[in-house]
């Protein structure tokens, strides 16, 4: 289902079973999987990646060089950004334009969680069902499994699949059904 007042370019792909909520813009290029939930007034940059099962929150942003995995929650007014080096002007005084602009790319593995209001940085991989605390500012790559918060985020603990905290990358904890 993709709300009437939504934003879907005609070039962008859309997988079966996807809703797309109000005033959510997925541009041109952009790829969503297979039964995700893109929430109100998200943003999908061109050529993003979105695998199957994710879930982007309200008022997410997206820039192009992002790519998820299947089955990552993206929390609501998370930003992914992509510019490397983020100036308005080049040097001669001139506005920059979209050859200006030096991508990084952010990747998210599989079952990764991003928290509310949460800042990825480009450059960045969030290892697989890694959870990154709500307000987080992350600055370099989060283990798999791992437990980060902070500004910048720190690596403060594992987490398993369900998310519950866990002494080592990998183990289940006493509550997990996965």
């Amino acid at each position: 289902m993709i709300h009437p007042t939504a934003d879907v370019s005609a070039q962008a792909q859309i997988g079966v079973n996807t809703s797309i909520w109000h005033q959510a813009q997925v541009r041109e290029g952009a790829r969503v999987g297979n039964n995700c939930i893109i929430g109100k007034n998200v943003y999908v940059d061109k050529n993003v990646i979105i695998g199957n099962y994710c879930k982007l929150q309200n008022n997410a942003l997206l820039y192009h060089g992002v790519t998820l995995e299947d089955g990552v929650c993206v929390g609501p007014q998370c930003i992914l950004t992509n510019d490397k080096i983020p100036r308005a002007l080049n040097s001669d005084g001139v506005l920059k334009g979209d050859a200006d602009w030096v991508e990084g790319k952010i990747t998210v593995k599989i079952g990764a969680s991003l928290g509310a209001g949460s800042c990825i940085l480009p450059g960045v991989t969030i290892g697989k069902y890694a959870l990154i605390g709500a307000g987080s500012i992350v600055t370099k790559d989060v283990p798999d499994y791992g437990l980060v918060f902070g500004s910048p985020a720190v690596l403060r603990g594992y987490v398993c699949k369900c998310g519950g905290t866990v002494n080592k990358p990998g183990e289940f904890c006493s509550k997990c059904t996965l």
